[in-house]
C-alpha cells in the first residue's frame, strides 16, 4: 500500500479549516482533530508519510473528502504513451501508471501526483499549463422565442 505524504495532510487540514472554521478560535471540527493527530504523530516521529492502511478511519475519511475535491487525473489530453513513449509528455505518468490509474488507491494516485509535480517536466506544468487549470463550462442554452 501507498503512503499519504505530510504535504497532502497539510493541504487537507487547510481545506477543512476553510470549510469548517473554529467557532471560538480553539475548538476544532472533528475532521480537523482527526487529521491533526496524524500530522502531529508524523512531526513527532520525524516522518513524512503515513501508511494508507494504518490511517485512523476518521482521519482517512476526512482526507478522502479533501482528495475527492482535487482533480482525479493529471491528464491534459495529450497522451504520448499511446504513441509508444514510456513516459507521457503531457502528464508525466509512465505507460503502466496511465493503464492502471483507475484501479489505483487514492494514496497511490497522490504519490504519482507528488512525483510529477516535483519533477515538473511534463507539459502540464509548462507548455500547456493553462490546460491543466481550464474549467470547461457549457455555453448557455438559447432561450426559446415566444
Amino acid at each position: 500500500m501507498a503512503g499519504i505524504h505530510i504535504t497532502d495532510i497539510e493541504a487537507a487540514i487547510n481545506w477543512w479549516r476553510e470549510r469548517s472554521p473554529s467557532p471560538d478560535g480553539v475548538t476544532l471540527a472533528p475532521e480537523l482533530r482527526a487529521l491533526a493527530q496524524v500530522y502531529a504523530l508524523l512531526v513527532f516521529h520525524r516522518e513524512d508519510e503515513a501508511d494508507e492502511r494504518g490511517f485512523p478511519p476518521a482521519a482517512y475519511a476526512a482526507w478522502k473528502v479533501w482528495f475527492d475535491s482535487q482533480p482525479d487525473t493529471p491528464c491534459i489530453a495529450i497522451c504520448s504513451t499511446s504513441q509508444g513513449d514510456a513516459e507521457c509528455k503531457g502528464c508525466g505518468r509512465s505507460f503502466e501508471e496511465v493503464q492502471r490509474w483507475t484501479g489505483m488507491s487514492p494514496a497511490e494516485k497522490r504519490q504519482i501526483w507528488r512525483r510529477i509535480t516535483l519533477e515538473s517536466d511534463a507539459w502540464r506544468f509548462n507548455r500547456y499549463s493553462e490546460r491543466a487549470t481550464e474549467v470547461t463550462v457549457a455555453p448557455p442554452l438559447p432561450t426559446p422565442k415566444s
